[in-house]
């Protein structure tokens, strides 16, 4: 659900800012090292975008010893607990020019504010490739997230040193997690009715 998530960040962003006057098509879901890293070359799909990007990813350890376990046919399924992580996503402003990418910055931050929960009864995307049409029920929701001058630093000498007008989200909580089961149970068919006396 990791892919999916952001793929419905970008297509909602992108039908905001549509609807804001801030051009259509303007959100790009990519690294913004790889538009830093050669920005004069082969970038025309990052160029005057809105660059989503993932920076990291942090797992929930509270929900890691939950037992997981359900019923298929009568039988108890068990398979490992899913990975549940938090993600931190990247809104980076490449306009066309420094003024229109603080307005953008600014559309993105009121977006989220007007919406910042998120989930298959409240959003409505396009469901044009199959891993979109496999989308279910989801839930998630993003909250700003404030990175001091230190991380700041850091997280822009890491993508090429080159800073640009951008917010830092985090999204909570996804669950990742295949179907695969590790073993199942004998269904449950009788009940020892004997009891021992204890003196």
């Amino acid at each position: 659900m990791l892919y999916e998530a952001i793929e419905i960040l970008r297509e909602q962003l992108a039908n905001y800012l549509n609807n804001t006057g801030l051009g259509s098509d303007k959100v790009a879901l990519d690294s913004i090292a790889h538009f830093i890293d050669n920005p004069k070359n082969d970038n025309e799909a990052l160029d005057d975008k809105v660059i989503i990007s993932l920076l990291s990813l942090q797992e929930e350890t509270s929900l890691k010893n939950q037992r997981n376990m359900s019923f298929q046919n009568g039988s108890p399924v068990y398979t490992n607990n899913p990975v549940n992580v938090h993600a931190y996503i990247l809104f980076t402003c490449n306009r066309s020019d420094y003024a229109f990418s603080l307005r953008s910055l600014a559309a993105v931050i009121a977006f989220f504010q007007g919406k910042s929960i998120f989930n298959h009864k409240n959003t409505v995307f396009t469901r044009n490739t199959q891993v979109m049409r496999d989308v279910k029920e989801f839930y998630f929701t993003l909250d700003l997230y404030t990175p001091t001058f230190e991380e700041l630093n850091y997280i822009w000498s890491m993508h090429g040193g080159k800073a640009y007008p951008a917010a830092l989200y985090k999204l909570n909580l996804l669950s990742l997690e295949r179907e695969h089961s590790l073993f199942e149970g004998v269904p449950l068919s009788q009940v020892n009715k004997e009891y021992k006396h204890i003196n």
